[in-house]
């Protein structure tokens, strides 16, 4: 039996709300092992994905938010490869935005837990940078998947539509750096982080006012 472990693929495309659309790069997540795999958030390229993959079996396509640089590859995934979408239903309106004639196919709710090649992912339901924006903390892996809640440089943007401020930090501070310090932050985008090394960074942000 081979130990689960976690693939980074970037994929390339563009992020579109309120108007505006600008050139993203997004971290697509595989965790697994050389039998099976969920995918977290699958962006843009739904065929890179799919290789990336391979011959696994794919239990889930997990969406940390429904922006659409975070889902619009997850139907055309999907289709080739029979997985479920799952999405917190908070993030529905976001959702429709991108994909109005394909709903997700389950519901991730806070608490919840997802098993893939005998590890466990608990849901953390993580409001702020989207209302049903959520975390994946992984602790047989010393990982949390973060999405657009947390970055390496302190929380996500909250500067546009169904987004709010106080609610991310608050999700921060009382679901994220409660786990352990050295628990490695999987991002949406860019480079990982350390949960202890985030939180001087969240302070940052509260002592300045924002």
């Amino acid at each position: 039996m081979t130990a689960a472990r976690i693939e980074r693929l970037v994929t390339s495309g563009q992020f579109s709300l309120d108007g505006g659309t600008w050139d993203v790069d997004n971290n697509v997540w595989i965790v697994g092992d050389d039998h099976e795999v969920i995918v977290i958030d699958a962006a843009h390229d739904a065929d890179a994905i799919a290789a990336a993959v391979g011959d696994r079996a794919l239990r889930a396509v997990v969406c940390t938010h429904a922006h659409n640089d975070h889902i619009d590859a997850a139907p055309g995934l999907a289709a080739r490869t029979g997985a479920p979408v799952l999405l917190h239903p908070d993030d529905l309106p976001l959702w429709k935005q991108t994909h109005p004639d394909r709903a997700p196919d389950a519901e991730l709710t806070d608490g919840h837990t997802l098993t893939v090649a005998g590890v466990e992912l608990t849901v953390l339901h993580t409001p702020g940078h989207a209302p049903g924006a959520v975390c994946l903390h992984a602790p047989a892996l010393g990982a949390l998947f973060s999405g657009d809640t947390l970055f390496a440089g302190g929380p996500g943007a909250t500067g546009r539509s169904y987004s709010d401020f106080p609610t991310i930090v608050e999700s921060i501070r009382n679901r994220l750096l409660t786990l352990p310090p050295q628990t490695v932050v999987h991002t949406g985008h860019g480079d990982t982080t350390t949960i202890g090394a985030e939180a001087p960074h969240v302070q940052e942000w509260l002592d300045r006012g924002h």
